[in-house]
């Protein structure tokens, strides 16, 4: 499987930089304590979370739902997984990298291309997952549910 589509690794708080951002996608978040920007992206042992979005806000919407969560909102499930471990926000920014596959379309036009596209999407964020299964024989630390709680539900009983 090639990922020659995804965007070279950016520094998360330099997400917006990258092309594309208003369109559907998958994104992969890696933590690295050496600096991975503008590296080609590979799919490293050390990412963390793998998701999509074919939501009317893009990419872009759905990285904001992200970091709002990693800061101590309400949002987005896998960030509040992030966040039960990664308590300080700016510690975890400073090796926090990211890189995404826009899937061009127009979610709000829902024409057959359009559909097929998001279809697309979320298709080829179940072949990320399997290639990173088949290379590491493990979830990405964040995308496991069952060994991965979240901040939201610390203190509760299960």
């Amino acid at each position: 499987m090639g990922f020659e589509d995804f965007s070279a690794w950016q520094r998360w708080e330099d997400r917006s930089q990258i092309a594309g951002m208003k369109f559907p996608g998958v994104y992969v978040l890696c933590i690295s304590n050496t600096d991975i920007a503008t590296q080609p992206f590979q799919l490293l042992p050390n990412i963390i979370y793998i998701g999509m979005t074919n939501s009317k806000a893009g990419l872009k919407g759905r990285l904001t739902q992200f970091d709002n969560t990693i800061k101590g909102k309400q949002g987005h499930g896998g960030a509040d997984r992030v966040r039960y471990k990664h308590r300080d926000y700016d510690k975890l920014i400073a090796e926090l990298y990211i890189s995404v596959r826009k899937f061009p379309c127009d979610v709000k036009r829902e024409s057959p291309e359009d559909l097929l596209t998001m279809g697309d999407v979320s298709k080829h964020e179940y072949e990320c997952f399997a290639e990173y299964k088949k290379r590491y024989h493990k979830w990405p630390e964040f995308n496991d549910k069952k060994l991965s709680d979240k901040y939201s539900r610390r203190g509760r009983n299960k």
